[in-house]
């Protein structure tokens, strides 16, 4: 035990060796706090705003193979940003570890022990989780708002997103993609999602074949929230399949065309003797019906649904002329 008064000789080495412990250990927390700061704190910020959808935010609208393209190209890209930003931050804090049990300590402080590393390991390695969770469920949310609206915003108007045809095939109006085919388009992307931290391998697995190595995905898919919006984007379609029944029916009006034949009516109208006039209001008829075809409008949305009507008007518009010409043929042989 030395004493050590202000008129000792050797105050100014004590002094001198003070100082210079002051700065190492002033030089320790500068590099820890850059470590902490710029290599994981940062990287874990980026990493939870990461969007792992592309939802164009316009009233542009794609087809399903566009749609599921564009998904699949922009996930693969950010799935690998992942990937490498969860190294980064692994490897940050095996370097901020390493700073730290580095750092000389005098011989009567307790060294740090292998259970405080592993709580800082274990601390940061469930922060990565959570930055990865938030990512997910972040993107989720995103995909169900853009296509079903926000739940707090029932009157929400949204914009189309999905272009689907309204075709007339034979005696029945059809959609292509039909709904079914667009629910399981998003529940492709919805999955894309989800597997997008399939490749982002959790942290102290570096002694294993990589192939071997557990993903933070075995945790994701677990999450209950996560299921959650998971479930709600199974059925987002369904919700609108009433409203598109509904349009569908509105073209029942114009059944006439095909379930009457044209040459059975021709018969029976040729039978009641008809005058010029009566061709006359026949064809203006037929002229209505092909008037009223084309005030139907071209785009008609129903939630996130665009649907085209260019096919269907097409194909009223080819059975009206078929019996426009067989009436005003008749009438011509009459002449």
């Amino acid at each position: 035990m030395v004493t050590l008064t202000w008129t000792s000789m050797n105050i100014d080495g004590y002094l001198n060796h003070v100082h210079q412990g002051l700065a190492k250990l002033e030089q320790l927390i500068i590099n820890i706090n850059d470590i902490m700061e710029n290599r994981i704190e940062n990287n874990l910020k980026s990493l939870s705003k990461t969007v792992l959808v592309n939802l164009p935010q316009d009233a542009q609208t794609f087809t399903l193979d566009e749609f599921v393209e564009m998904q699949s190209e922009w996930i693969r890209e950010e799935s690998e940003k992942l990937k490498s930003k969860n190294y980064e931050v692994e490897g940050a804090v095996e370097d901020l570890i390493q700073t730290i049990c580095s750092y000389q300590l005098d011989q009567h402080v307790e060294p740090i022990s292998a259970e405080e590393i592993q709580k800082l390991s274990k601390y940061y390695n469930w922060s990565m989780y959570q930055a990865l969770l938030h990512a997910t469920k972040y993107s989720l949310n995103q995909m169900k708002e853009r296509i079903c609206g926000r739940r707090n915003m029932p009157k929400q108007i949204l914009k189309p997103f999905f272009e689907v045809d309204v075709h007339l095939e034979g005696d029945t109006c059809t959609l292509k993609p039909t709904l079914e085919e667009v629910q399981s388009a998003i529940n492709r992307a919805a999955s894309h999602v989800l597997k997008s931290t399939k490749n982002v391998q959790n942290w102290n697995q570096k002694d294993q074949p990589e192939d071997q190595r557990e993903p933070f995905y075995d945790w994701i898919a677990k999450d209950k929230e996560i299921v959650k919006v998971i479930l709600l984007l199974t059925g987002s379609i369904q919700g609108t399949k009433n409203n598109v029944n509904k349009f569908l029916e509105s073209f029942e009006k114009f059944n006439w065309l095909w379930k009457k034949k044209i040459d059975k009516e021709l018969a029976h109208f040729n039978s009641t003797n008809p005058q010029l006039e009566d061709f006359e209001s026949k064809l203006l008829n037929f002229t209505e019906s092909e008037n009223e075809v084309g005030t139907i409008m071209i785009h008609h949305q129903i939630g996130a649904l665009s649907l085209k009507t260019n096919n269907v008007k097409t194909g009223l518009h080819k059975w009206i002329i078929l019996w426009k010409d067989a009436y005003a043929k008749d009438l011509l042989k009459k002449a």
